[in-house]
């Protein structure tokens, strides 16, 4: 069988369907997200995210993808190595440009290695490798890879990096009363008491989903959106074209969760849905509303998936507040390859000091856990982390 490997700067110049072939049923990693990132200059050279896909074809197929950037920076990652910029910066070398297989501004597990095989993903990690030793970068980093990806950068000789996130998983809860019962009396009346807030102040809530979000609904969103950014002295990454193009482009895959006062929309929340999951990933308000924030982005979620019959809920990076609202802790991975052997030793030293530290916080997240002691072993539909 004939093997080749290339490098594509546009995804329009790549099959679609094969793309998506291999992209599995993950919304996130689909030939019409990333092109939307790309067409809209969001994830472009000028914003610091280059496009460099790496591809693998056999006797003419697609066998194999992988979303690469070139990175300018460290900004839109979720997992933070400017540490490791600084210590190459005070050493006069470069760290900056670095090549990343990430979904941009996307903390969102899922395969980063597209192909139907291990030993074709091991091939695409490997590739990754040598590219990066051929055009003398400093790194190379693949984010929230998916398990079977972990399993082939392993192979491949990555270096891995820990983090937490947390996700609720769906018991098969009849209704949002059952989900409530499986929690600890304590637990259970402080979230109650929370929901409470916004039902005392009159805010109702709706989901839009696919054609049922319409261009006012979507110019609501994105005002929360720039909101949320701006409150905190950033500008927004992704602009208001992103977001229309993904409406028109995958508009089965989105869930806009609007609060209302008075009939007026104060706040949203956007979700991407896959077959068996729902992602949260952006929301904003224009009002504050005790109470506001949670209900929205979380346990708005958690009763759609319920009412839905989705088997898990990603509430994004970070966040202990999660645990209360019945969001487990789940380890996620980076994986690491650093070219400068001197270099690359020193991060294993520190990776391994890290891992230790993040296992032992695990473990005391799992002491304090909301469900009652009868519900800790008890399996959660769908697949598990």
């Amino acid at each position: 069988m004939s093997e080749t490997f290339s490098i594509f700067r546009d995804l329009r110049d790549i099959d679609a369907a094969q793309w998506n072939s291999l992209a599995s049923d993950h919304p996130l990693v689909r030939h019409e997200f990333l092109l939307a990132l790309d067409q809209t200059g969001c994830a472009a050279a000028k914003t610091g995210w280059a496009p460099h896909y790496l591809l693998l074809h056999r006797d003419g197929r697609l066998a194999g993808a992988m979303p690469l950037y070139l990175k300018s920076h460290s900004r839109g990652e979720y997992v933070f190595d400017t540490g490791w910029a600084r210590a190459f910066m005070q050493h006069g070398l470069d760290y900056y440009p670095k090549l990343l297989a990430s979904i941009p501004f996307t903390p969102v597990p899922g395969p980063r290695l597209l192909a139907a095989s291990h030993d074709d993903r091991v091939l695409l990690a490997r590739q990754a490798i040598e590219l990066t030793r051929q055009n003398e970068l400093s790194s190379l980093h693949i984010l929230f890879p998916s398990h079977e990806d972990c399993e082939a950068l392993r192979t491949a000789g990555f270096m891995f990096r820990e983090n937490v996130q947390f996700h609720w998983h769906n018991r098969a809860y009849r209704d949002m009363d059952d989900f409530l019962a499986s929690m600890s009396q304590q637990k259970r009346k402080k979230l109650k008491q929370d929901r409470k807030k916004t039902q005392a102040a009159g805010v109702a809530f709706r989901w839009l989903q696919g054609d049922g979000i319409n261009a006012k609904a979507l110019e609501f969103f994105y005002e929360c959106y720039c909101r949320t950014y701006y409150e905190h002295g950033n500008p927004p990454y992704l602009n208001f074209d992103f977001f229309t193009q993904l409406h028109r482009t995958m508009a089965g895959s989105m869930v806009l969760v609007v609060a209302e006062q008075n009939s007026e929309p104060i706040a949203c929340a956007l979700n991407i849905r896959s077959a068996d999951r729902l992602y949260g990933r952006y929301w904003g308000a224009v009002k504050f509303v005790s109470g506001l924030h949670f209900e929205t982005c979380y346990m708005q979620a958690i009763e759609f998936c319920i009412r839905h019959g989705l088997h898990a809920f990603e509430g994004g990076a970070q966040g202990e507040h999660k645990l209360s609202r019945g969001m487990l802790p789940v380890k996620t991975f980076s994986a690491h390859w650093i070219r400068d052997q001197r270099y690359a030793q020193a991060i294993a030293d520190f990776l391994a000091q890290e891992t230790a530290a993040i296992d032992d916080y695990v473990e005391v997240l799992e002491e304090h856990s909301p469900f009652k002691s009868t519900w800790q072993s008890a399996p959660a539909t769908g697949r598990q982390e």
